[in-house]
């Protein structure tokens, strides 16, 4: 199985995965605010966990959204910055798919409706099938308003995703949200696993051609946004590349 580092940044909890042989190391942290700030120490200190430097890893995998604008073009810059330092491949994968995975793994659903909360009273959405080993867009992501959301008819679908916590009225009496996972958020956890199946499918891009997926238009920067931006690449610059300390050598 492939090594496969994973970014995750497209909404309020930030994390990172590694992928090392069947075993999957995590980091998360709350806070959107702090994300450019928290991911490359969680990324070395997942690296040091295994025994590993970023050259040891296959490819970089994060979360290109739909999610927050901000938060996407985060994860895609370092993403970049670390990929294109250590001349790895990076996979850009779909939030909503991390999503579906998540929910497959904690009800063993094979047909998934994602739903994440978009703000601005919309929300991202998507369909999906497992079959064959991979995920199938049934309908693919699209942003509309709650009340919108309309899955295609399939038996024992599960839907899963905050929105249905935030937009709760406007979902209340649809039959497909009654028994919705609204924990389920986007994780670099599932990103690491898809991950694997992306890069043995092909799927990996040089550090310069990997791109967020936007569904709703954005027209400039906020200055917030810059500085996030700025300070994220800034860090990636400097790519966790140092050997593992001692203690991690000894457990690795």
């Amino acid at each position: 199985m492939s090594t496969i580092l994973a970014i995750e940044t497209s909404a309020e909890l930030a994390s990172c995965a590694l992928l090392a042989g069947d075993t999957v190391l995590v980091r998360a942290t709350p806070g959107v605010r702090s994300h450019s700030q928290s991911i490359l120490p969680m990324v070395q200190e997942l690296l040091n966990e295994a025994g590993l430097v970023l050259a040891d890893c296959d490819a970089i995998a994060f979360g290109a959204g739909p999610g927050s604008f901000t938060g996407v073009r985060t994860a895609c810059g370092v993403a970049q910055g670390l990929a294109y330092g250590a001349r790895l491949p990076v996979l850009p994968l779909v939030t909503l798919a991390a999503m579906a995975e998540a929910c497959r793994a904690a009800t063993g659903a094979a047909e998934v409706l994602a739903v994440l909360d978009a703000r601005m009273g919309e929300v991202y959405w998507a369909q999906y099938r497992f079959d064959d080993g991979k995920w199938i867009d049934v309908v693919a992501p699209a942003l509309s308003a709650p009340q919108d959301v309309a899955p295609l008819a399939a038996a024992r679908l599960q839907a899963c995703g905050n929105g249905f916590a935030e937009y709760a009225e406007a979902f209340a009496g649809k039959p497909f949200a009654q028994g919705a996972l609204v924990d389920i958020v986007p994780h670099a956890r599932e990103l690491a696993l898809l991950g694997s199946a992306a890069l043995a499918a092909g799927q990996g891009v040089p550090a310069a051609q990997a791109q967020p997926v936007y569904l709703r238009n954005k027209v400039a920067y906020t200055s917030a946004e810059r500085q996030a931006i700025n300070h994220a690449n800034a860090q990636a610059n400097a790519q966790p590349n140092a050997q593992p300390n001692a203690a991690a050598k000894a457990g690795a």
